[in-house]
């Protein structure tokens, strides 16, 4: 009879598994404070979501700790493929559901990672309203989840776009800061929906007293993207394998940083356990701050090998595209790095192992 317990979290991906690996032997997460817990976790076959569930079932393997993972999915078939043998071990219970209509779980729930959400830019353009929706009361079914449970900690999964489009004279942004959105935009239905949420995360740790915790991830990247994730990482990583030349429909004039998977899933369960309640944290690492074209041109340089190159196909009409303004976007991480937590992988490493991950 096969030892389950022995199966790994990610066999068919290496790099992945490197990854979970290292993240449970480096020591920054304190996995002993989940020993025997029950972590529930919505959006559980997202990139982040799956990353997080698969270092919970990296920790019980290599630590021993028992915890039992609740990963929250509308779909069973896709969490089967998420997940294949490891759900075999026992360690992993998947719990079928929708965030936008109240959520049933009879069992004991002490920690909550909320992560479930629209994540295409073109969805928030064809499909405002549910963007907003399934931010909104979703969100609002999950917290209501937590208050029954009395969790003993919520992690609510926001982001960068919270901060709308910078001045151009901000700098690195800390968490403090307040940039424009226009709400008349159907694209400001996925940032306008994160800024409600995480008021309605800090009203419920206020009235109800609700541990939430809240992280503002940048643009995060690595091993465990889909080959055909339709983000602009993982469009220059397709170009460079399937060298094809990178074509850019604007001037790539955005600048932002970015954050390694591994380094933001080590991230999101430290702010979990260490974090301050009612707070929110950037998560990003401060040495990647680059533009989109400077971004194409580093696969180029980093992949030689693909033989490819940067061009330009500027339409008239970009709406139809659903990108943000063209801005300079970089975060502050500093009052995440002052509970322990440092990026491990630099921007060119985050392609290299982005690539090898996502080689079909």
């Amino acid at each position: 009879m096969e030892n389950t317990s022995a199966i790994l979290e990610s066999p068919n991906d290496p790099v992945l598994q490197e990854d979970l690996d290292l993240l449970v032997q480096e020591g920054l997460v304190p996995f002993e404070l989940l020993k025997g817990k029950t972590v529930f976790v919505t959006g559980a076959t997202g990139l982040l979501g799956s990353q997080v569930v698969r270092t919970l079932a990296c920790a019980n393997r290599r630590l021993g700790m028992d915890i039992q993972i609740l990963a929250f999915v509308r779909s069973l078939e896709k969490a089967e493929k998420v997940y294949q043998k490891l759900l075999e071990r026992g360690d992993i219970q998947v719990v079928t559901g929708d965030v936008t209509k109240p959520i049933e779980y009879d069992g004991k729930v002490e920690y909550i990672i909320h992560g479930a959400s629209a994540t295409s830019s073109r969805y928030f353009v064809s499909n405002p309203v549910e963007t907003i929706m399934t931010a909104v009361n979703g969100t609002v079914n999950v917290l209501e989840f937590a208050r029954e449970k009395q969790a003993e900690g919520f992690l609510y999964m926001s982001s960068l776009e919270v901060y709308g489009t910078p001045a151009a004279d901000a700098g690195n942004i800390d968490e403090n800061y307040s940039g424009y959105i226009n709400p008349l935009q159907a694209r400001s239905s996925y940032s306008e929906g994160k800024r409600m949420v995480e008021c309605l995360c800090a009203s419920y740790a206020a009235e109800y007293h609700v541990p939430v915790k809240i992280v503002r991830l940048s643009q995060t990247f690595g091993a465990g993207v889909e080959y055909h994730d339709s983000r602009v990482f993982a469009e220059f990583i397709r170009c460079a394998l399937e060298k094809k030349d990178i074509v850019l429909h604007t001037a790539g004039k955005t600048v932002r940083s970015y954050c390694y998977t591994k380094d933001a899933a080590a991230a999101m369960l430290l702010v979990l356990l260490k974090g301050e309640s009612g707070t929110a944290y950037n998560v990003t690492n401060m040495d990647t701050k680059i533009s989109i074209a400077d971004m194409a041109q580093l696969v180029c340089d980093t992949f030689p090998e693909s033989g490819i190159q940067v061009t330009f196909d500027v339409p008239e009409d970009l709406s139809s595209f659903g990108y943000n303004p063209q801005m300079v976007i970089a975060l502050d991480s500093s009052r995440l790095m002052k509970l322990g937590w440092k990026p491990t992988v630099g921007l060119s490493e985050m392609f290299v192992r982005s690539a090898a991950s996502m080689k079909p």
